[in-house]
């Protein structure tokens, strides 16, 4: 469960409370995740196959190590913690190292996988690759508690604090490049050719993929794997704004 620094628990302590070092420039601590807790019977059936398959020691070993990695058995696991503050995010790893990302300077990728077994769904996979302009890169996964909230929250605060300079970036006639796409204040472009914002019908996520439609066209004009896609939400809301102008002129 997600630890709130504007609403505060009475059980929390003050280590879940304080920022931890390292984080001075990011200003307010807004949100802590926790280790997400495995379901009792799965560290059970982890513990249960490393018992049995002691017959073949590299995979009951395997299987025992799954086991001990949890956050419910391992105490480094379970002292990891992801800072969401003001200006960046924090996330202190099993070691206690503190990993500091800017949201006005990283770029995340995301990879959100639905799982199915037998046609039955049995989970999401949750990866966000996060990058440093220094060249440092951080996976942020569902292993931390609430990957539906944090998530969001994170592409959310990348794009408050991005689109204001990338929309002067193109005002001034320059062009952004975004994965296999070119964004231009005139429209966007490919190696296959290039559209005109007033071309461009539809902009939508589908299965993990995003698609550019034209007008009067039944096929995809383009179509970009969503985990290929350098800060998502902002590239959505950049074309958002270039095709419809600032939303709050028109309310």
């Amino acid at each position: 469960m997600a630890e709130s620094t504007a609403h505060q628990d009475p059980g929390q302590t003050m280590a879940q409370q304080t920022a931890p070092p390292g984080t001075e420039g990011l200003g307010q601590l807004r949100e802590t995740f926790l280790p997400k807790r495995v379901g009792t019977v799965r560290i059970a059936a982890l513990l249960f196959m490393g018992t049995i398959s002691l017959i073949l020691p590299p995979l009951g070993a395997y299987f025992l190590w799954l086991a001990v990695q949890t956050p419910n058995l391992s105490r480094k696991q379970a002292t990891r913690r992801l800072h969401l503050f003001e200006h960046g995010l924090a996330e202190v790893g099993k070691n206690g190292v503190v990993s500091a990302f800017r949201w006005d300077s990283m770029t995340v990728l995301q990879e959100i996988t639905e799982r199915y077994a037998n046609g039955v769904y049995v989970g999401t996979t949750y990866v966000y690759t996060l990058h440093r302009p220094d060249g440092t890169t951080l996976k942020v996964t569902g292993f931390y508690d609430q990957p539906e909230r944090w998530g969001p929250a994170l592409q959310q605060e990348i794009t408050r604090a991005q689109l204001p300079g990338l929309l002067a970036r193109l005002s001034q006639g320059e062009t952004l490049t975004c994965g296999e796409l070119s964004v231009s204040p005139g429209g966007v472009a490919t190696t296959k050719g290039s559209l005109t914002w007033p071309e461009i019908e539809k902009v939508e996520i589908s299965q993990g993929v995003l698609v550019l439609r034209k007008t009067g066209k039944k096929l995809p004009w383009a179509r970009m794997p969503v985990k290929n896609i350098p800060n998502l939400f902002l590239f959505v809301a950049l074309i958002d704004w270039l095709r419809h102008g600032d939303p709050r002129t028109n309310t």
